[in-house]
């Protein structure tokens, strides 16, 4: 139990790291694309990290389609659920094991 919640904070934890860091090189990589591209072909200016993140945020409001907040009223495809299935037995598979060893 206690080696299954340390796993999940681990999880946690290496999940928003990740999260950290693809969005810095996101980031990056808009910025080094635009001050590549940019000033040549339009004769802009160069800009820094944090305006190319602003340009990542405008893009995604004004280029964003469909309303992804309501339910969807169609079931998953048979693939995602193979998917979660696998990955509770994953997850799970320490506790199963330690209430089959309880009742044996």
């Amino acid at each position: 139990m206690f080696a299954r919640i340390l796993r999940s904070i681990g999880m946690i934890i290496g999940g928003i790291a990740l999260g950290v860091v693809v969005a810095f090189l996101f980031g990056w990589l808009v910025m080094l694309l635009w001050n590549w591209l940019m000033p040549v072909i339009f004769d802009l200016s160069t800009i820094t990290f944090w305006q190319a993140w602003g340009l990542v945020i405008l893009s995604h409001i004004l280029f964003k389609t469909g309303n992804h907040h309501k339910p969807h009223n169609h079931p998953s495809p048979p693939w995602k659920n193979h998917f979660r299935e696998k990955v509770k037995d994953r997850l799970f598979a320490d506790e199963k094991n330690e209430s089959a060893a309880e009742s044996a």
